[in-house]
């Protein structure tokens, strides 16, 4: 089995990487692709690289060992990666679902409302947060007593699990865990569904072709985000208690995730799918 596994997140893994690091390259080497979206959507493809790398080569490598082994550090550097990531994830996708607004109900002064400079400070603003939301959750964990069993029961470090190894009473961690990071990331889901069924009303009043892109963008950031926010809600707002379902979830929004969201954004995206094209036969041409 652990063989088998060995294979699937290898293959899995090369395929995160190499569609996410094929959309970045796309984006910014096109000049049809210029639009604030895309440039956004450079943001996240580079973030899940960043992101699934945190953790899915130490599953990898692990699968090939009888023994599992992390030092604390490791461990805690593993769990601050994670949650930077994840945590400014999050928020670009807020930011992309106010560029999606902007341009559907704000088109003409879209360009001078999304202009360069704001979107490189609200980039910016999406990586502060991270790294506070990250730093928080650590700090949280890092000066715990640990003096009991050191072994934990998921494929990489995350805060729930160390908490469990914790030779102390955690909770009112538990508590703050679940104020800092499951009730938040819940206000933040609904306030993006809410903003994109705003979203989607108010395009009953644009013609039929531009409804029809516009619908199909929301859709799929609609996708991305459920796939995101879901596994994230099941993990964090619960107590920290084990469930059968956890390294199935874990796995999904740390693996599974950052390799559907090139595939979901390409495959949607006739702009992205041409400049593919024309990239890959640039490359052949030259050669």
């Amino acid at each position: 089995m652990e063989k088998i596994m060995f294979a699937v997140f290898l293959v899995l893994y090369m395929i995160t990487l190499s569609g996410n690091l094929l959309i970045v390259v796309t984006i910014t080497t096109s000049q049809a692709l210029s639009s604030p979206m895309y440039f956004f959507l450079s943001h996240l493809s580079l973030i899940d690289t960043v992101y699934s790398s945190s953790s899915a080569p130490k599953l990898i490598v692990d699968s090939l060992h009888e023994k599992k082994i992390i030092s604390f550090n490791g461990c805690m550097a593993q769990a601050y990666a994670e949650h930077i990531f994840g945590a400014t994830e999050i928020i670009l996708l807020t930011v992309m679902a106010c560029d999606c607004y902007v341009a559907i109900c704000k088109p003409l002064n879209y360009t001078t409302i999304m202009s360069h400079s704001l979107c490189i400070l609200l980039v910016a603003v999406a990586w502060v947060g991270g790294f506070l939301h990250a730093t928080i959750q650590i700090l949280f964990t890092v000066w715990l007593p640990f003096c009991g069993p050191n072994i934990l029961d998921n494929f990489y470090c995350d805060v729930p699990q160390v908490l469990r190894l914790a030779c102390t009473d955690t909770s009112l961690l538990e508590f703050l865990k679940i104020s800092n990071s499951g009730l938040l990331v819940i206000i933040w889901f609904l306030l993006l569904l809410i903003s994109y069924t705003v979203i989607l009303v108010m395009l009953r009043s644009h013609s039929g072709k531009a409804r029809r892109k516009a619908a199909s963008t929301c859709t799929t950031h609609i996708i991305v985000v459920s796939m995101i926010f879901i596994p994230c809600i099941y993990i964090y707002t619960w107590p920290f208690t084990p469930f059968l379902m956890d390294k199935a979830v874990s796995i999904s929004y740390t693996v599974m995730t950052p390799m559907l969201n090139p595939i979901i954004y390409s495959l949607r995206n006739k702009e992205v799918k041409a400049a593919v094209r024309n990239l890959v036969f640039q490359k052949r041409f030259l050669q």
